[in-house]
């Protein structure tokens, strides 16, 4: 399995930008799907497959964020632009083992501990 562990989260104003990190240990890393999930909504937000790395975003993050993958550094990371007050959550990072992305939280079989953006207005 893989141990997650996410860092980047903070208090940022409305419209700035965050980048939240995603370092697992262990090897392997390139063989997992990983995607990010929020707390408040549970909701979907963006996934990256293995591999090819092919990005997929959930619908009210589309044009906004941007996740990405270095496999090298064992880290899948999101870049959060333009945020907006109801970005505000508890950003999860999650890994399943497979080449294709999803966006379904019950095919993850890893999940780090979550880290908190808060965006004011």
């Amino acid at each position: 399995q893989v141990h997650l562990i996410e860092s980047g989260g903070g208090l940022v104003q409305a419209g700035g930008s965050l980048r939240l990190s995603c370092v697992a240990s262990g090897r392997t890393f390139s063989n997992y799907t990983l995607g990010w999930f929020r707390r408040t909504s549970r909701e979907y937000v963006a996934s990256i497959s293995s591999y090819r790395g092919l990005a997929y975003y959930g619908n009210s993050v589309k044009g906004r964020f941007t996740i990405s993958r270095d496999n090298a550094k064992n880290t899948v990371y999101l870049q959060m632009n333009s945020v907006r007050p109801e970005d505000t959550a508890v950003y999860f990072c999650a890994a399943r083992l497979g080449i294709t992305a999803t966006e379904e939280p019950g095919l993850y079989d890893n999940w780090g501990q979550g880290t908190q953006v808060t965006v004011s207005s």
